[in-house]
């Protein structure tokens, strides 16, 4: 992943100087489809962040006047499309920092990496993420009812989640639907 600026962020690889950053938002995942990934503590956040360093699909989205991580996305291709997703620090939501990450991240893959087609998976209950998809410009293609389970409930037995699938395709992406200031430059 080469390194991308915005205005206010810069989208990288991770760095081990990441772990105490990733710590503070995935002790305690906010979005269920990231309760996999919590971490117990700092040593789990430390490896977390090499295997990071060394995987493409994962991108660190930093402050560019201090460098703190302040979320993640994730691109995986699968041929002409790419699935994409994020992970941002609650503390650091209502800033529009996720919508500038994810459209440098959606100009770079449409640009660069000839992207044909992204896609998003998001649960119905995160309203946030879906927000965030209709202004990228994505449209909902469809919902997968009781799709996944990331938890039990008090019995053990799975509790299914309904799952969205939002996607925007290289000619719908317009830069005038996610004017943010992202450098790279948009596709034709």
């Amino acid at each position: 992943m080469e390194v991308i600026e915005t205005e206010r962020l810069v989208l990288r690889r991770f760095a081990q100087r990441d772990a105490a950053d990733l710590f503070e938002y995935l002790h305690e995942p906010v979005s269920s489809c990231f309760l996999s990934l919590a971490l117990t503590d700092i040593r789990d956040a430390e490896r977390e962040v090499l295997e990071r360093s060394t995987d493409e699909k994962s991108i660190a989205v930093c402050l560019l006047t201090s460098g703190k991580l302040i979320g993640d996305l994730f691109a995986e291709p699968e041929g002409d499309t790419f699935s994409v997703g994020w992970n941002f620090n609650p503390g650091f939501g209502g800033k529009g920092y996720a919508h500038e990450a994810a459209t440098a991240l959606f100009t770079h893959l449409f640009a660069q990496r000839a992207a044909r087609r992204l896609y998003a998976y998001v649960e119905d209950t995160n309203t946030s993420s879906q927000r965030l998809c209709e202004r990228l410009g994505m449209r909902q293609e469809g919902v997968f009812k009781e799709f996944v389970s990331f938890r039990n409930d008090g019995d053990g037995n799975p509790v299914y989640e309904n799952t969205m699938q939002y996607a925007i395709l290289r000619r719908e992406w317009s830069p005038a639907i996610v004017n943010t200031g992202a450098r790279p430059s948009m596709c034709p």
